[in-house]
């Protein structure tokens, strides 16, 4: 699969493949994310991870903001604030969501794209049924998101 080009930092959900015979339009559509600092959250996906921003919303009876992204060509993630949310239960192996994958054309030009923004990455793996190379990082509030080279 080919990434757009005009996208600002060439990222897309590993999980947009369509995979036949399953769910009718078998894609996934968005993911939701809460997060505890909303601004600076805003600023981790939207400036440094480079995602379009759809729809911004505040939704004052919750004192909270919802803010829809576009990743790719058609994915979205949905970013919630909400005051002093739980943190994960444990680390890394949480019930749940465990992480969120991104397909990259080239992983090493990701990874100094996050390090120029000081984020820290996990040495490169190779996945042994795939033979693809992939890194873990971490989002402000330390969701687990990978790159994965395709």
């Amino acid at each position: 699969m080919r990434l757009a080009s005009r996208r600002k930092h060439n990222l897309v959900c590993a999980s947009s493949r369509r995979i036949p015979r399953s769910l009718d339009g078998g894609a996934c559509q968005h993911v939701a994310i809460i997060c505890a600092d909303y601004a600076r959250s805003k600023h981790f996906y939207t400036e440094i991870l480079g995602f379009e921003v759809i729809a911004e919303t505040y939704r004052a009876e919750r004192d909270s903001y919802k803010l829809d992204l576009r990743v790719g060509d058609r994915d979205q993630i949905e970013l919630f604030s909400f005051a002093n949310p739980p943190a994960r239960p444990s680390y890394p192996e949480a019930r749940g969501l465990r992480h969120l994958a991104f397909a990259v054309d080239d992983l090493e030009a990701e990874i100094a794209k996050l390090h120029h923004h000081n984020v820290e990455t996990e040495p490169v793996r190779m996945d042994e049924m795939t033979g693809q190379r992939f890194t873990f990082f971490h989002d402000p509030d330390r969701l687990p998101l990978e790159l994965y080279e395709h």
